[in-house]
């Protein structure tokens, strides 16, 4: 895996930090996606700071999951760059993005239906050394699953299944993590136990970024939040400021401001 370049190149990309004491540990600057004549993501300087729970909305089309795809190396960028903790991610693959601190857990599920719920667990840690019964134990509480370590993922409710996935992500101890949608289709209850499990890992440290619809959800958990539109950022800031924004009201809440 890539080693982190000149330290100073950190601050080359970087965008103003949002707490005091923060460092920002995610940037990018003049990212760009073009699809032929379609330019999905244009010309995006955009920073997360280390121990931040950011927000990413925007309406359908704006450009929200090729950025994600472009951060998490799924997507090769068409101009711009992407720095994380210090390193250039244009030089690293997907699989050594992960390995650097990146994890992502993507709207559907990817779980395996036919593993017991412990099993699943154990599939991300086939790639490490630690000692993993103390790692099997804390995530087991932490998602609230113990008592369901040895049944199948398959009989899992909708809301299970994604903290379950979540659980697969943390034993690694990602130092940043990716969500894209994750409380998609779930009830009430399921909702607010994927907030507190997320406010849990963040006040932990954990960094994250957070794609989401639901703006009661994004209400619960967001310090800053980043509107996307044609591609493009139209607004950020703390979520009180983002929903008096007239421009956000009318072309993303969907109101005649």
């Amino acid at each position: 895996m890539s080693t982190p370049q000149d330290p100073n190149v950190r601050e080359q990309p970087a965008v103003a930090a949002t707490g005091s004491n923060r460092e920002t540990i995610l940037s990018t600057k003049g990212l760009t996606k073009k699809f032929g004549g379609l330019t999905a993501v244009d010309n995006v300087d955009f920073s997360v700071d280390e121990g931040e729970l950011r927000c990413l909305i925007g309406p359908n089309g704006a450009g929200k999951s090729t950025l994600l795809e472009l951060i998490t190396g799924q997507l090769t960028p068409t101009d711009g760059e992407i720095y994380f903790d210090g390193t250039d991610l244009g030089e690293l693959e997907p699989h050594e993005r992960m390995d650097a601190g990146i994890s992502v857990k993507f709207q559907s599920p990817h779980i395996y239906e036919s593993l017991t719920v412990e099993q699943n667990l154990h599939v991300p840690l086939q790639r490490t050394s630690r000692d993993i019964e103390p790692v099997m134990e804390r995530t087991l509480d932490r998602i609230a699953l113990t008592e369901k370590a040895d049944e199948p993922a398959s009989d899992l409710s909708h809301g299970e299944k994604q903290r379950l996935e979540i659980g697969m992500a943390i034993t690694l101890d990602p130092k940043f993590m990716i969500l894209d949608e994750p409380v998609a289709g779930m009830s009430i209850d399921e909702t607010g136990d994927i907030a507190d499990l997320i406010q849990s890992l963040h006040d932990d440290g954990m960094t994250f970024l957070v794609v989401e619809h639901d703006m009661e959800f994004v209400r619960k958990i967001s310090e800053r939040v980043t509107v996307l539109s044609q591609g493009s950022i139209l607004e950020q800031g703390p979520i009180e400021e983002i929903e008096n924004d007239e421009q956000v009201r009318r072309i993303y809440l969907g109101e005649n401001a």
